[in-house]
């Protein structure tokens, strides 16, 4: 059967079919064979991606950088720091104003007071270890006792279970602006801090202290609201007040107790060194020293 299109062969050309097949040729196919003695050809981008660190990058054909890997961690990273420390924010309680009611098992501190006091303390009100113990300034991180002491107001260190014996002892009286107990000072409101500032002005006027010291600026800060009906401000020292700052002031009768702010004794004001709070302390013990001994000098002539 004759193939379909096609002319029949030649008796030449039937014997050149019966050699065997080479890569002889016009095309030279020889030269397109494989052979191992010779060097592979392989593209410049596939043989950097051979010299690559990376051995999982060299097979995808790119080179990835080290930093490139960080940068992809770095999102995580950070979203789990930032979410342990929105948690610590959330696990800390905030602090704010407390009615009452929420310290209404707790006593209120009787003041230690007698007439002709050299100095009646002002404190802010008493905190949650002094309510329970029944002394002032009791808890052991509340510098008041120790700065009495370091700046000459006491002669020797005292205890907070002394504090009934102070009037006695030294001339030394304890009150506050706030009767009630509180775990700190922004649990108490503006308006009963306020509302102190009579208070204190009458008890002035009732046992006649030489001088009173306000225990901490947001005691005279009330103070200076209630007396102006505006914040002091700039107006704020430490230290001894002007003459026209003297409470319990009874007009042609009794000039008044003089005033010192003195700087807050708690464990939890931290704005001030004890350094800086020693000095302002070393103020009112240098005074006290001074008129304790003029009064010891007055007791002697007089007797």
């Amino acid at each position: 059967m004759e193939p379909d299109g096609g002319e029949i062969p030649n008796a030449a050309e039937g014997a050149d079919a019966r050699k065997p097949a080479t890569f002889e040729g016009r095309l030279q196919l020889k030269d397109f064979m494989f052979s191992a003695q010779q060097p592979v050809r392989r593209s410049p981008r596939f043989a950097a991606a051979s010299e690559s660190p990376s051995s999982s990058s060299s097979a995808a054909g790119v080179t990835v950088p080290p930093s490139s890997k960080k940068k992809r961690l770095r999102p995580e990273t950070q979203t789990s720091s930032s979410s342990s420390s929105q948690q610590k924010k959330r696990a800390r309680p905030s602090s704010g104003y407390a009615p009452p009611s929420t310290y209404a098992h707790l006593p209120e501190l009787p003041d230690a007071v007698a007439p002709n006091l050299l100095v009646f303390f002002i404190g802010l009100n008493p905190g949650i270890e002094t309510a329970r113990k029944g002394h002032a300034y009791a808890h052991p991180s509340n510098l008041f006792w120790k700065l009495l002491y370091s700046s000459g107001v006491t002669p020797r260190p005292c205890r907070a279970e002394e504090d009934g014996q102070m009037p006695e002892l030294y001339s030394l009286g304890l009150t506050n602006i706030v009767a009630r107990p509180s775990r700190n000072g922004a649990e108490l409101s503006k308006q009963e801090m306020d509302d102190g500032v009579s208070i204190l002005e009458d008890k002035a006027r009732r046992w006649r202290p030489e001088s009173m010291c306000v225990v901490g600026k947001s005691i005279w800060e009330s103070i200076w609201r209630v007396r102006r009906g505006s914040p002091v401000g700039k107006a704020f020292k430490y230290g001894w007040q002007d003459e026209s700052e003297n409470m319990g002031v009874i007009d042609g009768e009794w000039a008044g107790a003089r005033m010192f702010v003195a700087t807050s004794t708690s464990g939890l004001a931290a704005s001030m060194s004890l350094a800086e709070k020693q000095a302002v302390w070393d103020q009112l013990g240098s005074w006290v020293k001074t008129r304790r001994a003029e009064r010891e000098a007055e007791t002697g002539r007089g007797s």
